[in-house]
Parts: C-alpha cells; structure tokens; sequence
C-alpha cells in the first residue's frame, strides 16, 4: 500500500472513529461558539485529541502520517476533523519533517481563524527550538504578511519558550504589526509580551514604554505588571 493510500484509509478509520463519539446536542453550540461556517460533530477537543492519538498511536511513517493529515484537513466535513489533523501534526515522527513549515502555513492560509492559527503556533515554536535561523527567517517573513492570521501566528510563535525566547525576533514581529487596527492582531502583541513579562518583566516594560501601542496591547501585556 502506497504512503497516499495507508493516509486515507487511516483517515476514514480516524473520521468512523469521531462520528462514533459524536454527540449532536453538543455541536450545535460548539459551532456558535466558534462563529464556525463548517458544522461539529459535538466531540470535546481532548476526546478528538485522544482519538487522533490512538488511531496513529503505532505510525512512524513520516510520509504516511503527513498524508494522513492532509486527508483530514482537506477533505473535512467537520471540524472535529481539522483538530484532529492538526493533532496528528503534532506527533514527533514530524516534528523535523522539511515540508513541515509548509503545511502549517497552508494551514493558517486556508484556516483563516483563531483556533487553527493558535494550535499551529506551537508547531512554529518547535522549529524555532529545532531550526533557529531558517524558522526564525520564515517568522520574520510572515510578520509583514498580508494575511492577518499568519501575522498572528508569528506574533505567538514564542509563547511558553520562557528563557529561549529569542528577543530580537519577538521585538521584530510586534515592531513590525504596532500600527496594525486588527483586534486578533492587537490582541496577539499583548498576550505575546504578557507572557515573556514571566521571564523578563524589565524587558517587557522597557518595550512597551517605547513603543506606540494599542490601548488593547498595552493592557494585555501589563495585565500582571501593575500598569
């Protein structure tokens, strides 16, 4: 069996799975909540998380899983199926994957909302700690973007990395978004230094201080600092 044909069986395999654990009186307000045109099946994200692992819990087929991933985004009816590809992207037989960086940007491209682009973050924080230079590149390329979320996914691509923060990037990315009137946008620059404030909070006013940001960002990032 060729690594396109395992991806979609396996992708039928993990889709019977989801429907199987569909529950219809959850997905209604699911689909409310996330202001999302694509219906739910009503499945919890940890339980859609938990089925994605399961179903490729013996995959170590870089080829196949990334097909596999591919099937459950392109084809989704739902959008239990989209969360749960992204689940499967995270597994470590990708993680150096080269066309890694590729899929995520298609993804935020083609996802064009919050929860995917918030999800895919973390892959971006993986190539930054695997690959610092080319992703740090490929971040600073998405921050002048034209497409909002990509702005915000390399505005949140550090979050969490505490003490491997790179500086230097993180001032780049918000420098070059401060003028930019989009809530998602703004909201990202806030909780970006919000949470490198944990590790540098000298860093952080010092930046804020210096720099002409929205009221939105400015709360956010010294929501802790008392100012």
């Amino acid at each position: 069996m060729t690594d396109a044909a395992a991806g979609g069986v396996l992708a039928d395999l993990l889709r019977s799975r989801l429907r199987a654990a569909a529950d219809p009186e959850r997905a209604p307000a699911q689909q409310a909540y996330m202001k999302s045109a694509m219906p739910f099946l009503g499945v919890t994200l940890p339980e859609t998380r938990a089925i994605a692992r399961t179903t490729t819990r013996e995959l170590t087929d870089a080829a196949t899983l990334r097909d596999l991933v591919e099937h459950l985004w392109d084809a989704a009816s739902h959008r239990e199926e989209r969360y749960a590809a992204l689940a499967v992207l995270a597994s470590p037989h990708l993680r150096r994957d080269p066309h890694l960086p590729g899929l995520i940007e298609r993804f935020v491209r083609t996802g064009q909302w919050w929860d995917y682009t918030d999800e895919l973050s973390h892959r971006v924080a993986e190539l930054l700690d695997d690959d610092p230079l080319p992703a740090a590149a490929l971040v600073r390329a998405w921050a002048g973007d034209d497409d909002m979320w990509l702005r915000r996914s390399a505005i949140i691509a550090q979050l969490g990395r505490r003490a491997r923060t790179d500086v230097g990037l993180l001032e780049d990315v918000i420098a070059a978004n401060t003028d930019d009137t989009e809530f998602f946008v703004r909201k990202a620059i806030g909780w970006a230094l919000r949470d490198y404030a944990r590790t540098d909070p000298a860093w952080v006013r010092a930046f804020v201080d210096a720099h002409e940001l929205s009221p939105l960002s400015r709360r956010e990032a010294l929501k802790h600092l008392g100012g």
